[in-house]
């Protein structure tokens, strides 16, 4: 199925649109669920068909980007497909060279340094040149579907961003890419602008390509405190809500609608709320209640069950379903996990959260 290079036209007709609907705030039958991380690591298939393929490689080959991004609609009954791609895509598009190195994930071979290191990176940059190869696995995928669900397509949001190439991989500190923050404000700015920037046209062209909803990942919100989110983060997620949508509009693209995901940033979920996104996602760290009550009615919430609950026995998972539905109610919800899929995660129980999650959401609607 993902072997022709289509145009962005002529899609399938879309068949089921629950996803779209609860992200909207519209009625739906039942609670439509998708898992992050779902194209990925822990299927065994995922590793037949990546191999011992470098993965950035694999990011950069549109009919690999597919075939990934739909094995795992073919085993489970989802209710979205996530575009098979990864955030770093976007330093790599500014010139920063990433590797992934296995048993340790991205590394970056130069990270920033010193703030003369900004100019280093492509001030300009045309999206379509450097991560053109995205919009053709979101096209080819989209038609590959045939309208089975909704595509979803992301990025990372700007601080997450500035994190890795400051830090040059993962950090459980972040101290060098913070101490930028209060040691070189208008240079944490200009580089978060850039990025902005970046992300804005990247997320324009996802929508373009055939993207039927995004999701902008603020991974690395919890190494900020409340202060440094509302200086450093924040401004940037609002504009980036604001600037696609206006720009969706001004090139008659479809207005989709937008998921902030920002891990453990509690503190800040009634700002994330009036931020322009229709969806908030949340991690495992709060209580469904407390963020409804934060969020409001005219928001729709994702998530949030802790990821290692899908260790659990088979009915134990059915349980803990039940309680979140219980708590969400079933309506302006989307179930998820409260993070990505872990890869040594049995495939069976990802299947039994799925199901569960549309059992017990039908149940609770009927009585």
């Amino acid at each position: 199925t993902c072997s022709l290079l289509r145009s962005p036209k002529g899609f399938p007709k879309l068949k089921n649109d629950t996803f779209l609907r609860a992200a909207r705030g519209e009625e739906t039958e039942y609670t439509p669920v998708w898992c992050m991380r779902q194209a990925g690591r822990f299927l065994p298939e995922f590793h037949e068909i990546r191999g011992s393929q470098d993965f950035f490689a694999t990011c950069r080959s549109p009919k690999l980007c597919c075939e990934l991004t739909l094995q795992p609609l073919r085993r489970f009954p989802l209710d979205a497909a996530i575009i098979f791609s990864d955030i770093l895509v976007v330093p790599q598009a500014l010139g920063m060279e990433v590797v992934m190195v296995s048993g340790k994930g991205p590394v970056f071979t130069e990270p920033l340094k010193e703030v003369e290191d900004l100019l280093k990176l492509r001030q300009k940059v045309d999206v379509t040149a450097e991560l053109g190869y995205v919009f053709q696995a979101i096209t080819l995928t989209r038609h590959s579907l045939e309208g089975k669900v909704p595509l979803i397509g992301f990025s990372g949001a700007p601080w997450t961003l500035m994190s890795y190439m400051i830090e040059g991989g993962g950090s459980t500190t972040m101290a060098k890419a913070k101490s930028w923050l209060y040691r070189h404000p208008e240079a944490s700015h200009r580089l978060l602008r850039l990025l902005a920037d970046v992300i804005i046209d990247y997320l324009v062209g996802q929508v373009a390509a055939g993207a039927q909803a995004l999701q902008l990942f603020e991974s690395h919100a919890g190494h900020l405190g409340p202060q440094l989110f509302q200086d450093f983060a924040l401004p940037y997620i609002r504009d980036i809500a604001q600037a696609v949508k206006s720009r969706l509009k001004e090139e008659a693209l479809p207005v989709v609608p937008m998921i902030i995901f920002a891990k453990d940033a509690h503190y800040a979920l009634h700002d994330l709320a009036h931020a322009g996104y229709e969806v908030v996602g949340l991690d495992w760290t709060i209580r469904p209640q407390e963020a409804r009550a934060q969020v409001g009615k005219d928001v729709s919430l994702q998530g949030n069950l802790d990821p290692c609950a899908l260790y659990a026995p088979k009915e134990k998972i059915g349980e803990l379903v039940k309680k979140m539905l219980e708590s969400f109610g079933t309506q302006r919800y989307i179930a998820n996990l409260g993070h990505g899929i872990y890869p040594d995660m049995n495939p069976e129980h990802v299947g039994a959260f799925v199901e569960a999650v549309h059992a017990h959401s039908r149940h609770i609607n009927k009585h």
